[in-house]
């Protein structure tokens, strides 16, 4: 997991930082969360992907509790919700500050940095709000396609 004022430094820590953002420790959550931030690599990935890995490790949940607890740990500011479509949800454990390639055919979400975004002009929000960041999503196809 990257250092960041909204994540663990370690993982040691995640399972304080949990407690702390108001959240029980159930031993779904922290299954979920060494899952998810124990190698400390930037990962994308579904509620789906979850259940998959819960499987192979011998730990069934359902699709429901993996949900909950994914949108729980966005709530808490351990993850990032990236909503490519109707279809398509991704939790992102990277939270810095960046946009992401899509591609269509292998579902694959990738990180793009947010220097090499440029955006030259927002919309005004409406008066009782407040831009609080922009998520650009890049959909890419196979040049055969």
């Amino acid at each position: 997991m990257k250092q960041d004022s909204t994540t663990a430094s370690s993982w040691e820590r995640l399972p304080e930082l949990i407690r702390e953002r108001g959240l029980r420790l159930t031993r779904q959550r922290l299954f979920l969360a060494r899952l998810l931030f124990e190698d400390r690599k930037d990962r994308h990935i579904t509620a789906a992907d979850l259940v998959r890995e819960t499987k192979k490790q011998k730990m069934h949940m359902s699709l429901a509790t993996i949900y909950n607890t994914l949108h729980q740990f966005v709530e808490i500011g351990l993850l990032r919700e990236v909503v490519i479509d109707s279809k398509a949800t991704y939790f992102d454990t990277n939270l810095s500050e960046h946009h992401h390639f899509f591609h269509e055919e292998s579902g694959e979400l990738v990180d793009v940095s947010q220097g090499e975004v440029e955006i030259g002009k927002l919309p005004t929000p409406p008066s009782d709000s407040k831009i609080s960041r922009v998520n650009v999503v890049i959909h890419l196809q196979d040049k055969d396609s």
